[in-house]
């Protein structure tokens, strides 16, 4: 799939992607937009929901919806979805919209047992490494956005700054969810991975 347009969100589909299980039935992408990454997901797995809050972004994902994929315009951390039903939930720039345990709690929820959840999240810099490690993306960044056409995304598209910075947010994830796969990556995200346990596991 070529995609429509290019951003730093965009640039880490593919790292959710790969993270998709074999066999994945269930698909749940959380605040997801236009719905780019939902289309991508419906070549992962049998079933895709996407959910947002916002009716615009709903109404471009249903432009273009495969038959596997249903847009719905909804607030994850209400009763809008099934409790422990998704195989594999995505949450792309998402959780700093929230209190992080409750977003995180919330994402959580929705896994069913045995279910991987894949967060690509925001923070901001406080130490003087911080600042080193996000000047070294900037040469990344500017090269990706001209190769792609330039940074863009749909209009309308939320967008709210990180009450985190990266070590809390390290921590936190760790603490919220024992034994993620947290990485800090290169353009001004960090990705944690987290496979539930099955009911009855530790």
């Amino acid at each position: 799939m070529t995609d429509p347009y290019w951003n730093h969100n965009v640039h880490y589909h593919p790292v959710v992607l790969a993270a998709v299980p074999d066999g994945c039935r269930t698909a749940l992408d959380v605040g997801c937009g236009d719905g780019l990454l939902a289309r991508k997901l419906a070549q992962r797995a049998e079933s895709v929901t996407g959910v947002d809050r916002s009716p615009e972004m709903i109404r471009l994902a249903c432009e273009q919806r495969p038959e596997n994929v249903t847009f719905q315009e909804g607030d994850y951390l209400d009763d809008t979805l099934p409790e422990g039903k998704y195989d594999f939930v995505s949450a792309v720039a998402v959780v700093h919209h929230a209190p992080f345990e409750d977003a995180v709690r919330g994402l959580v929820r929705l896994l069913a047992p045995g279910g991987r959840l894949v967060i690509v999240g925001m923070a901001y810099n406080h130490t003087a490494l911080d600042w080193v490690i996000s000047g070294c993306g900037l040469p990344a960044s500017v090269l990706n956005a001209r190769l792609h056409g330039g940074k863009r995304g749909p209009a309308g598209m939320p967008v709210k700054d990180s009450a985190m910075h990266w070590a809390e947010a390290r921590k936190a994830a760790h603490r919220l969810l024992p034994g993620c796969r947290f990485r800090r990556r290169l353009l001004w995200r960090y990705t944690a991975v987290w496979d539930k346990p099955q009911e009855g596991g530790s």
